[in-house]
């Protein structure tokens, strides 16, 4: 079942459209509607709801100044509104939809099946990064071939411009064709961690902590990494 909530300064807009989702009723629940953003802004991100049905404009907020508030969300969003200007604007947000009030219910049909279509990837693609990142090896593809490296003989991960350089324990190093970004979502958050912008490391592997700053960090390979500021709180918790 889709969680749902609305977002519109009119009261009456408001229910007509919860009204009109009531159709959806088997798929979809309306659990939260707003008539002010800044009251929204305080709770949506903790509702863990799938998609915010949000007006654009509102008095003090729009609904665009709304999303840059809120910063970071993991919802879908379909806007809904009087004017047909901000087409472009909900483009470079990937909203789901743009619908034009009054909400043609043929069109909000549509939104729902592209809603159910978005959703339903999203969920597919976190499965199988959850699957990888489960996995106990790692595939590097390199020029040469593809190396299949077991994630424990990792010692740590280092950036490269848009290279990353893999240090293993056997002393091999392996260079890849990809960011560091890329690899840190396939690597177990228990064991590994990204102590600053460029490397990664391996738990497993560190011998001695040094005060500092953000301290630094002595691998098993000898190796002397510094710690990011940011990560330094983080990074002790882990280790101790």
């Amino acid at each position: 079942m889709l969680k749902a909530a609305i977002l519109d300064d009119e009261i009456r807009g408001s229910k007509l459209l919860a009204h009109k989702l009531e159709v959806f009723e088997d798929e979809l629940q309306v659990v939260a509607v707003f008539n002010e953003p800044a009251k929204a802004l305080d709770v949506i991100i903790e509702m863990g709801i799938d998609v915010l049905f949000l007006d654009v404009e509102m008095p003090g907020m729009n609904g665009f100044q709304f999303l840059e508030r809120l910063g970071s969300f993991n919802f879908e969003v379909i806007f809904t509104t009087a004017y047909d200007s901000y087409t472009l604007e909900a483009l470079r947000l990937s909203a789901v939809d743009y619908l034009l009030k009054p909400v043609d219910e043929d069109d909000l049909q549509t939104a729902i099946i592209r809603l159910r279509k978005r959703v339903a990837e999203k969920s597919m693609y976190k499965a199988i990064k959850q699957t990888k990142k489960m996995s106990t090896r790692l595939a590097l593809p390199t020029a040469e071939g593809v190396y299949l490296v077991e994630k424990t003989n990792i010692i740590r991960v280092e950036a490269m411009s848009n290279y990353s350089v893999f240090l293993l324990a056997d002393t091999k190093k392996i260079v890849v064709s990809r960011t560091l970004k890329e690899y840190e979502s396939l690597l177990d958050d228990d064991q590994f961690m990204r102590i600053n912008r460029s490397v990664i490391i391996n738990l497993d592997f560190v011998v001695k902590y040094r005060k500092g700053d953000g301290g630094t960090l002595e691998l098993s390979d000898g190796a002397e990494v510094e710690v990011s500021p940011q990560k330094k709180d983080a990074l002790l918790q882990k280790l101790f």
